[in-house]
């Protein structure tokens, strides 16, 4: 049964071999034809050009829910850099990309495998340590950091730590080679559903591993991410200041998880009425295509559907295996605009001190698919069978057409409306 993509992170140490890497070119700094100011991050011209507080980057993100399965975008790394397509993932820390050192299992990719350089991140380094379970982690090699990661979808990569130089173009037209970890994964192990042909993972998480927070570490930016999921397809992501806080809706990230962005409690809401489950916690994850109810809410979903679908000419269709639960009319459909008036909004309301803060609205459009089969089917899935026993993990889906900010300075989860189809290109123009 195709679910979709999960990559709720677990860190587990393992030891593994020191391997030979190939030796990385040296560092250039020359001004290119293109026109932006291309420069070193500890520059002293950097401090003049870049002000934290106002930069920012932007990419173009590809890919959609179905049946593409997964939103990407392009990083240039290396020297010299070189384009690698990564899977968008705020639930993980580690940006990784499989790696020919040599690569004992790698899947099919679209660009050659990355080449590493021989700049090992030492093994009891900060951004090291935060890959280990333990605090108290040993190091085989003290010059090495090794790490393993399994996602809850039963995919996992071993590797090695390193840095090198990821090439970024800021929306105030300054260009930066900025020196950084990344993880060089030269075994992975692939499940059916998390396959996809793509060189890596871009991990966007809470941690010192991630990309933002190596960024703002080095001054480049505020500790501030989002994205913008197109249901047409397509999208952004950013880094920095690039959002108008007078359309965005907030709650509290939670203080009881410090991996994941989560927030809670919520009480789930059917039709703008309550459903009578409260005390939900919810991470909101990139990496997982579809969205997963702890066992309570999607029994109390799939009722409340029963109900209102009483009378209406749909049908369920068991024969149709996209998803567990799907849907055929009299005729095939062709898009969710045919089948809206049949379902009504989900909603998550979040409270705090007994009052409702904010309400994230799942419409039908961010709940619901059209199968191959012109079926409607249910993209929200129960996470108890897929080990995420009481946590409730909002995907790709039910975040379709809004802009997503995590504010990592203020602890603050925002969404708003938003025309995701429309990548910003300058700082000065707020989403």
């Amino acid at each position: 049964m195709k679910i979709g993509k999960v990559r709720w992170l677990v860190m587990v140490l393992i030891t593994v071999m020191v391997f030979n890497m190939s030796t990385c070119s040296a560092w250039f700094g020359h001004k290119r034809k293109n026109g932006r100011n291309s420069i070193l991050p500890r520059d002293a011209t950097s401090s003049r050009l870049l002000n934290p507080a106002g930069s920012s980057i932007v990419f173009p993100v590809y890919g959609n829910v179905y049946p593409v399965g997964f939103y990407n975008v392009t990083l240039n790394i290396g020297q010299p850099p070189r384009p690698y397509f990564l899977d968008v993932d705020t639930g993980s820390d580690l940006t990784w990309l499989q790696c020919d050192a040599p690569c004992a299992r790698c899947s099919e990719t679209p660009h050659p495998l990355y080449k590493p350089s021989n700049d090992f991140v030492p093994c009891k380094d900060p951004i090291c340590a935060s890959l280990q379970p333990t605090e108290d982690y040993n190091c085989e090699d003290p010059n090495q950091c090794d790490y393993e990661i399994n996602y809850a979808d039963h995919y996992s990569t071993l590797g090695a730590l390193l840095n090198d130089v990821y090439l970024l173009n800021f929306t105030n037209g300054v260009q930066l080679k900025v020196r950084m970890a990344l993880g060089c994964g030269y075994d992975q192990v692939f499940s059916p559903s998390s396959f996809h042909p793509l060189d890596g993972i871009l991990g966007l998480g809470r941690g010192k591993a991630s990309l933002i927070s190596q960024l703002n570490s080095q001054g480049l930016v505020r500790n501030v991410i989002g994205h913008c999921l197109s249901s047409q397809g397509g999208g952004y992501i950013f880094f920095g200041n690039v959002y108008d806080s007078a359309r965005v809706s907030w709650t509290t990230i939670s203080s009881v998880d410090s991996k994941h962005y989560s927030a809670g409690p919520a009480d789930l809401v059917f039709g703008g009425r309550k459903s009578g489950v409260g005390s939900l916690t919810a991470i909101f994850d990139t990496g997982s295509s579809y969205t997963y109810f702890n066992s309570q809410a999607y029994q109390a979903l799939l009722s409340w559907l029963k109900r209102e679908l009483t009378g209406k000419p749909i049908k369920a269709a068991p024969d149709d295996q996209t998803l567990p639960l799907c849907w055929h009319g009299k005729r095939p459909f062709k898009s969710i605009r045919e089948v809206r008036k049949y379902f009504k909004p989900v909603a998550l309301s979040f409270t705090s001190g007994g009052r409702v803060k904010a309400q994230f609205e799942i419409p039908p459009e961010a709940y619901l698919i059209i199968s191959n089969m012109g079926n409607v089917c249910l993209g929200i899935l129960n996470g108890s069978e897929v080990g995420l026993e009481e946590l409730n993990l909002i995907g790709d889906i039910s975040m379709q057409d809004k802009v997503m900010v995590f504010e990592n300075e203020k602890m603050l989860i925002g969404w708003g409306p938003a025309d995701c189809s429309r990548v910003p290109r300058s700082r000065y123009i707020s989403i």
